[in-house]
């Protein structure tokens, strides 16, 4: 049984200002909408992953949130994880391996360039610099996430909010 991951790009985030941390910067009302029309259509595609796990930053979190509420995705069990802001593609890698057999599918929603590598990693497919808001669907055949590694996965679709579809 094939399992599936699905690698989300935060949605557009205020820019860095000299007095704000990093980690701090909020979405955009542009990157609010872009994040719910992506919902919206993985909601089309009757995509819901059992575990959705994200970046503490706000602009990742809230992104997941908007897409957990248009998939039909409980919010409230969004798992936050503090190391996926500054912890390197290795950091959502460690993520996924620890995830139970029995999950057929995951969500994973972080930030540039560690979720581009990672995509990349897993498939060594080429998919570049992903763009913000953006979803990757990687499939994995016969494999459990702990053994979810370098070139075992293949692209499924990937899909930006700019290639969206009007609603």
């Amino acid at each position: 049984m094939p399992i599936t991951l699905y690698i989300v790009r935060h949605a557009k985030a205020e820019d860095r200002a000299v007095f704000m941390d990093d980690h701090d910067r909020q979405l955009t009302s542009e990157g609010i909408m872009a994040a719910a029309r992506m919902g919206r259509y993985l909601h089309r595609k009757a995509i819901l992953p059992e575990i959705i796990i994200s970046s503490t930053a706000p602009r990742a979190k809230d992104t997941a949130n908007v897409i957990a509420e248009q998939i039909g995705y409980d919010p409230t069990r969004i798992r936050l994880d503090s190391v996926l802001f500054d912890g390197g593609p290795k950091a959502y890698l460690v993520a996924l391996n620890a995830l139970p057999d029995t999950m057929q599918a995951a969500m994973i929603v972080g930030h540039n360039p560690d979720v581009s590598y990672l995509a990349e990693f897993l498939t060594h497919q080429s998919i570049g610099s992903m763009s913000k808001g953006a979803v990757v669907s990687i499939v994995f055949e016969g494999l459990t996430w702990a053994e979810v590694s370098g070139r075992t996965g293949s692209v499924a679709f990937e899909i930006s909010p700019k290639q969206l579809p009007a609603d």
